[in-house]
Formats: structure tokens, sequence, C-alpha cells
């Protein structure tokens, strides 16, 4: 039996396999600290949910506009225009059944087989994969490895070839924001190179002290990025596979071209949940943000006195610590010596780093750096 060389060319992802791996464990009884998994512990908002079980009782279960509900794409709308300073209107909205699946449809929509793509490094584990599966090559350029901000490595990285430059800030798994010098240095190579930028800003709520600023609102950026965001992060909505991507017109119709023979639309009484999110009360962003920065605060405490270095993290909620040498091993040993999970930075194109999520109660932290520490 043949099966797709472009598959196979695929990894794994290495993130749900050390999740995997541990969820095995703990199954059978032993008491690991997961840290590998970027997902908040937070409830989702009570109004949230009662406003996607309100749907469910009013028999919304049927098909609905493939781009979204319409009154979904107007909140999108409205958020991106005021919130991001990016010119929006409905018709340039699509939701989708996540956020990673507006970057998958992005890349279907705007990539060629003969294309390249730049890819910051270190990034998130999909990236690469779903350029691949759109047919083109990814080419990864390393940020400062001291900053982990962008430097003129992207302008030695461009070819005639190059069609699009995936940007994504605060980073998974850095945590890094980037700076205005890196936005306008990203900006002046798309306007000047007549490139696509895609924004994954999924993380834009969970901000410590630094300022997030949207690519696309930079001038002359709106009609050149595709900006995807999402309800998993900011409403602690992981489960409920709910995202959207802005953009010029004509790729958001590829993309719903594309949508349209896939997964059809997002989920008809979810999206409820998510008119429900953007219109309603927006207190639990800022209540879960100032618990994040809390353990934030406490976490990299605490590893620089067990003398480890961090990436400077102003947003997300990772931890992004130096180990050098083989961090698949370290990863490993942490797991089955001190019972702590965390991510290898191989899976993030960054050998000799580890990933810890801070996306646990205090407690479970402090016993997992305890654990780590009694390791020597």
């Amino acid at each position: 039996m043949t099966l797709s060389a472009k598959v196979a060319g695929i990894a794994p992802s290495a993130t749900l396999a050390i999740a995997n791996r541990a969820k095995a464990l703990q199954r059978a009884g032993v008491d690991v600290i997961s840290l590998s998994v970027g997902e908040p512990d937070f409830a989702t908002p009570a109004h949230i949910t009662e406003a996607c079980i309100a749907a469910l009782r009013r028999g919304e279960t049927h098909y609905a506009p493939g781009n979204g509900l319409p009154p979904l794409l107007d909140a999108i709308a409205e958020k991106t225009r005021t919130e991001n300073r990016i010119p929006c209107e409905p018709s340039q909205v699509i939701v989708t059944a996540g956020a990673k699946d507006a970057i998958h449809l992005a890349m279907q929509a705007v990539l060629n087989p003969s294309d390249q793509v730049v890819v910051l490094t270190p990034d998130w584990v999909s990236y690469e994969p779903c350029v691949r599966l759109a047919g083109s090559t990814p080419i990864l350029v390393p940020v400062d490895s001291a900053t982990f901000q962008v430097t003129d490595a992207l302008l030695e990285a461009l070819t005639p070839r190059t069609r699009m430059i995936v940007v994504n800030s605060p980073s998974n798994p850095s945590g890094a924001v980037l700076n205005p010098a890196s936005l306008a240095l990203i900006a002046d190579v798309c306007r000047d190179n007549d490139l696509v930028a895609l924004s994954d800003e999924i993380y834009e709520k969970l901000v410590y002290g630094a300022e997030h600023v949207s690519l696309g609102s930079l001038p002359e950026m709106a009609e050149r990025t595709v900006t995807v965001n999402g309800f998993s992060k900011a409403y602690a909505m992981t489960g409920w596979r709910l995202g959207w991507a802005v953009g010029p017109k004509p790729i958001v119709d590829y993309m719903a071209r594309v949508q349209s023979h896939t997964t059809s639309q997002a989920v008809t009484f979810v999206m409820y949940g998510g008119i429900a999110a953007l219109t309603g009360p927006q207190t639990s962003i800022e209540a879960m943000r100032q618990a994040f920065d809390q353990r934030r605060r406490f976490v990299f405490g605490r590893l620089k006195e067990m003398g480890y270095r961090c990436a400077p993290a102003d947003g997300a909620f990772y931890a992004f610590v130096e180990v050098g040498g083989d961090d698949v091993a370290t990863a490993a040993r942490w797991l089955d010596k001190a019972r702590v999970a965390v991510t290898p930075g191989s899976a993030f194109h960054a050998p000799g780093w580890l990933r810890l999520s801070y996306a646990a109660a205090l407690p479970r932290l402090a016993e997992a750096l305890d654990r780590v520490a009694a390791l020597g």
C-alpha cells in the first residue's frame, strides 16, 4: 500500500506526544505534573457556556453560513477595527474550527508548490507542517537568541520564491512580544517584496507589561496581512474549536472555498458561544491575565534561582528555558525522574531549550519546580 509522501514528511506533534505519555502515566496512578500543553486551566466563563446551551435548546443544530453566523462576523469585524486598529468589514472575516484551521486555510488559499514561506523560529509546532501540506517550502529564520526579536537574517532569507512570512506575537513557545522595530522590519520586507504576512495573534490578550500591536495595523499592511485569532486562550475555550481570520477579501474568499470542501463551517451552536464571548462581559480575561502574571513572576523567579536562563516572556503563558545539550533527553529525564512533563525545544526548532507551561495552579507549579531542583 502506498500512502502520501507529503504526509509522511510531517512529524507528529511533539507537544501532544509528551502530553499523551504524561496522561498514560497518570492513568497508571503516577503523580505527573504536566506543564507541556498550552491550555488555560480555567473554566470557560459561564455566560459563554450558557449561550451555547441556550442555542442547543433553541435547536440551533443545523447548517449556518459557511463563513460564520452574521452576528459573529459583525462582532469580529468590530473587535478588529476597535482593538486591533485594522480596517475590517464582515465580508473580510471567516470563522473556522479553531485558529489552527484558519492557519491551514490561509496557507492553502495563498501558496503554490513553488513558493517559499519564511517562518521565524523558535516557532509553534504546526506552522511548518501547514506549509508542507500546502505543497510549499518552509524557510526557518531564527530570531535573536538573546532578545528574541527579528534581525537582518530575515532579509538574507528572502529569495524570488518567497511568498509569505509567518509571524507569531506573543510567541508560542518563547512568550516574546515583538517590539516596534521588529514589526517595522517585517512590514518593510512585506511591502518591498509584495509578500503576504500571516500574523498569529492568539495570545494577544495575555500580555504583561508590554504592548501588543497587530501587524495588520501598520501602514499598508491591512491589504497584505491575514490576522489569525480565536477563543481558545483568551476565553479558555480550547475544546470548543472556534477561531477566525481576517484579511484581504480575495484571500478570505479563497479560504472559504477551501473550507466549503473540508469542514464546511464552524459548529453552529458553538458560534453562539463565540458571540457571547465577544459581546458579553470581558472581566474574566483580566482576571485570568492577572493570575497568569502572578504565576509567571513566580516561575521565572524560581528558575533564575536554579540558574536557568529564560527567554524574555512578556506574553502567553510559557517559560522558555535554556538547558543546553540534548533537550529531548532532558525532557525525558524530567518526566522519568521528577514526574514533570515539559516540551523539548527541538519541537520548536530550538534545540537546547525546554518549554514549560505555567497554566497550572501555583501549588502545583511550586511542587514541579521543587522536583526539578531536586534532580540537581
